[in-house]
């Protein structure tokens, strides 16, 4: 079983870092970002918002598109 809750291994490739922001409503959404992880933080990339249908949690199915995504040079 992974580490941390998740439901898959993240890949030696990919660096993962958790994000929260307050929308205008003053509700706070969370979410986990993906980069490769030879990630430039002065280059641009391009990059996809990978969401959960309805109730479905952000560690669960987006984490393994967003983990294969940020192999292939996406942010996600």
């Amino acid at each position: 079983m992974p580490k941390d809750n998740y439901i898959f291994d993240l890949s030696e490739n990919v660096t993962r870092a958790p994000a929260s922001f307050e929308t205008r409503f003053g509700v706070t959404l969370s979410a986990d970002i993906y980069t490769p992880a030879d990630f430039d933080q002065t280059a641009r990339y391009p990059a996809l918002i990978v969401g959960a249908p309805y109730g479905g949690v952000k560690e669960q199915g987006p984490g393994v598109y967003a983990n294969q995504l940020a192999q292939m040079g996406y942010v996600s």
